[in-house]
């Protein structure tokens, strides 16, 4: 199983189970595995430069690399993200009753080495970037990872929930995460405010398309958009009530929605609805990464497959 695929300048990157990296230059046609210190689940990938990528995972790994994603090192594991939280737990202590229970979870998932997965990792700037993850991890740096600190104070998240997803677009940037969570930043993420919506499941993901606006997607197929971003919402129709996972955004900026069901869903640029594209295999997707030449990389439970620009083309309305 893959969990992740993306971009490093031309090339490709994907990862997943056990540790497992794979390169491709050649547009996903062929791939090699990467050197890689570890051997747990690797759940999230980004490439601020084209040398320069992370990768964060379960038990709490961040891992960097300096080589175009050949090879890695470790930079933090659970011991260290949860000792970050306790610090920043005990910097906020206070006799509030939220500040208490942060102190005590921060105290107990030290003590347990508890593997509480980060799930994925984004870059605004090669310095500036965030790691979300399990039970409402959120750890930032400022200096290319020289330094880490918690900032759950960044949000209102008393109940830890879930973090799964990053998504920066222009001034914004968002967090999709469980039972309708769904924070919004116009400080770069030095605080973030919660976007209400008519959805209450878990979003997996936000993307934007031109003339669109914003759109969460999650559980079950719910996608939800808006044009005044946030304020109200409507519900979109993909067909089914399928998971959504993933999206990406084309050369020609069309939208596409990746699925548990293997569907590979594209709206075109000020179309109303979502088509189904023509796909050489069908497994349950996890990410979906737009290639040098134009095709589209998917990666699922059954390792990785390519659509070729050529056959980037409508098969069927949902």
């Amino acid at each position: 199983m893959l969990l992740a695929v993306t971009r490093a300048g031309g090339r490709l990157v994907a990862a997943g189970e056990r540790g497992i990296v794979l390169l491709s230059d050649d547009n996903g046609a062929s791939w090699r595995q990467a050197r890689v210190p570890a051997s747990v689940t690797l759940t999230a990938l980004s490439f601020p430069t084209p040398e320069t990528g992370w990768a964060v995972g379960h038990a709490g790994l961040i891992l960097r690399s300096d080589d175009g994603g050949e090879s890695w090192s470790r930079v933090l594991d659970g011991k260290d993200t949860a000792a970050l939280e306790l610090a920043a737990a005990k910097a906020a202590a206070s006799a509030d009753p939220a500040a208490q229970r942060r102190l005590r979870d921060a105290t107990q998932a030290l003590d347990a080495a508890l593997d509480n997965p980060l799930l994925d990792v984004g870059f605004l700037t090669p310095e500036h970037g965030f790691v979300i993850g399990a039970y409402g991890a959120i750890f930032e740096t400022r200096d290319a990872g020289r330094h880490w600190q918690s900032r759950r104070d960044a949000l209102d998240n008393p109940r830890g929930k879930h973090l799964y997803r990053l998504y920066a677009a222009a001034d914004r940037l968002y967090i999709a995460g469980e039972q309708g969570a769904l924070f919004e930043s116009s400080d770069e993420g030095d605080h973030f405010q919660a976007l209400a919506t008519p959805y209450r499941g878990t979003y997996f993901g936000v993307a934007t398309q031109a003339d669109a606006g914003l759109i969460a997607y999650g559980l079950r197929g719910n996608a939800l958009q808006s044009s005044d971003t946030g304020a109200s919402w409507q519900a979109l129709d993909l067909g089914q009530p399928i998971t959504v996972t993933a999206s990406a955004s084309l050369p020609d900026r069309s939208l596409v929605l990746v699925d548990e069901a293997g569907r590979v869903l594209r709206r075109a640029a000020g179309g109303a609805v979502f088509q189904a594209l023509k796909t050489p295999q069908s497994f349950s997707f996890t990410s979906v990464a737009v290639a040098a030449d134009g095709g589209l990389v998917l990666a699922g439970i059954r390792g990785l497959t390519r659509i070729a620009p050529p056959i980037l083309e409508t098969a069927s309305t949902p």
